[in-house]
């Protein structure tokens, strides 16, 4: 048998005899005389019980496309309403990738956000360099309950963030917000 060991030469080294000679050959009895019984085990743990590719996929499709809320910031204890418009769902894999619109207060942005279907992780980055004060650009919204609460990642860290709380439900939101009704 070779060894081999690095930067070394090979060495030549043979089995021990007493190894071969250990078992005597009518000890060794064959497969099919041995009578096996397979007892029943039960897996403990957890088990995914859906495929997060299908729920990325039907989650695309029925996500709602008109979000609201309140932003509040840790700051300076001020609230701006907010609303999301989410114009593409796309899925890829586990993930949906969003695209659309944010508008917090008075301030319009556009948006590119991910939502894990595995996890129901979210994020929402703001692609426009001028926000509401207290958000700087090269942050990001991050919810770790999809999009019910997001809390505001700054890229500084002497920014304590905010605190975004969002609802599908913005009927009376909407029509408050004068930079989105569109003009004929």
């Amino acid at each position: 048998m070779d060894l081999w060991i690095a930067n070394e030469a090979s060495l030549q080294k043979t089995l021990p005899s007493s190894i071969v000679d250990e078992v005597p050959n009518e000890k060794v009895v064959p497969l099919e005389e041995l009578n096996f019984q397979i007892k029943p085990f039960v897996i403990e743990g957890s088990v995914e019980t859906f495929d997060p590719v299908l729920r990325a996929i039907d989650m695309s499709k029925k996500l709602s496309r008109k979000w609201c809320g309140t932003l509040n910031s840790f700051l300076n204890e001020s609230s701006k309403d907010v609303s999301v418009f989410i114009d593409k769902a796309k899925p890829y894999g586990q993930l949906i990738n969003l695209e659309g619109n944010i508008v917090i207060g008075n301030f319009k942005t556009p948006f590119h956000g991910h939502l894990n279907a595995k996890s129901d992780q979210f994020e929402l980055i703001p692609l426009s360099n001028t926000l509401p004060p207290g958000l700087e650009p090269g942050g990001s919204f991050v919810g770790l309950q999809s999009t019910k609460i997001l809390g505001w990642q700054s890229p500084k860290l002497n920014n304590p963030g905010a605190k975004l709380i969002l609802n599908n439900d913005c009927k009376e939101e909407v029509s408050k917000a004068p930079s989105v009704i569109s003009i004929w």
